[in-house]
């Protein structure tokens, strides 16, 4: 099963003085260049899978064949980009989304890319993209099957975006150190299958405490995680993400972090979440940004898929063409 999500983003307090002195302390550590790293015994190519198969990728292809070259140019903008496999389900459903898409990314001879998305209470359950799977069992159980069915991929996973800030905001009828004890649990399943995996961390304007947030991160299992992904399926600026993810490193020894920039292109910040007005792509995807502490760029969020269906968008993770227009600013 392949899923998408949205996200429920309350306003939040950031302290900027607070993450100016640890990105300035972390800053002045001269980290390591950041990379993506690659389990011992994998060759991980240095390049992100591109997948022909998508609505995206649909899309331009209908309009080619309708002859509306102008459509089908702007979009390829966003289907020639790589973008992940958003993995939800149970466990039984893993392997049927998963190994077909690790076979074509094998044969492509890229790195694939994945989001794991089956947390129990996933979007504190009620959201857009509300699910999950049952209970903590469950949950152990599916991770057991994800880890399985790409152990030996050497593939990047960005694990359940918003499980940590919904936690920290008391937004969900759940338990907040049972829920960090699952992500630690998968964490340390899919490392072990080799899996580079970057536990979401939400952004700047989600939970705004940093201290906070690299706590949750250490009872997350961080250590045994290649870093935290930021921004995922969210609007703020590839700076905004620098600075805050640096001031979070520094609280956890110089981890480093991955940043969505799907839909960040826009010179501001909107002012909510679902589908809003005004937005554009953001820097294409890259495993060589050329930031400290940063091992990548990346299209987390696959744009043009709707938030939810806000002011009568589709259903969230199904395409909404209008919005992709927009993105791509035609």
């Amino acid at each position: 099963m392949i899923t998408d999500r949205a996200r429920v983003c309350e306003p939040a307090i950031v302290l900027p003085q607070l993450v100016a002195l640890l990105a300035a302390t972390a800053l002045a550590a001269a980290p390591a260049p950041a990379a993506v790293p690659c389990a011992t015994g994998l060759v991980c190519p240095d390049h992100l899978y591109v997948d022909p198969e998508g609505a995206a990728p649909d899309q331009v292809r209908e309009h080619r064949a309708q002859g509306r070259e102008a459509e089908a140019a702007a979009l390829e903008r966003i289907a020639g980009q790589p973008q992940p496999l958003w993995v939800g389900g149970s466990a039984d459903d893993v392997a049927d989304a998963v190994v077909p898409y690790l076979e074509r990314a094998r044969a492509a001879g890229a790195r694939p890319l994945l989001v794991g998305y089956s947390i129990p209470g996933r979007d504190c359950g009620a959201g857009y993209s509300g699910g999950g799977v049952s209970d903590g069992a469950a949950y152990r159980a599916w991770a057991s099957a994800f880890a399985e069915a790409l152990r030996g991929s050497g593939a990047i996973v960005v694990l359940e975006p918003d499980a940590i800030p919904h936690a920290l905001q008391g937004s969900c009828d759940r338990d907040a150190d049972e829920r960090f004890a699952l992500l630690a649990d998968a964490t340390a399943k899919l490392a072990d299958a080799g899996a580079a995996v970057y536990i979401d961390a939400g952004h700047p304007s989600f939970t705004g405490d940093v201290e906070a947030t690299a706590d949750a991160l250490r009872s997350s299992g961080v250590d045994r995680a290649a870093g935290f992904s930021l921004n995922v399926s969210y609007f703020a600026s590839t700076e905004a993400n620098v600075e805050y993810g640096t001031a979070i490193s520094a609280l956890l020894g110089g981890t480093h972090f991955v940043i969505d920039t799907s839909r960040n292109g826009a010179p501001d910040e909107p002012d909510g979440w679902c589908n809003p007005p005004g937005r554009r792509i953001g820097e294409p995807p890259t495993l060589d940004p050329g930031i400290p502490l940063v091992d990548a760029l990346l299209w987390i969020k696959r744009p043009g898929e709707s938030d939810g269906d806000c002011g009568g968008a589709p259903p969230a993770g199904q395409w909404y063409e209008e919005y992709a227009l927009g993105l791509v600013g035609l």
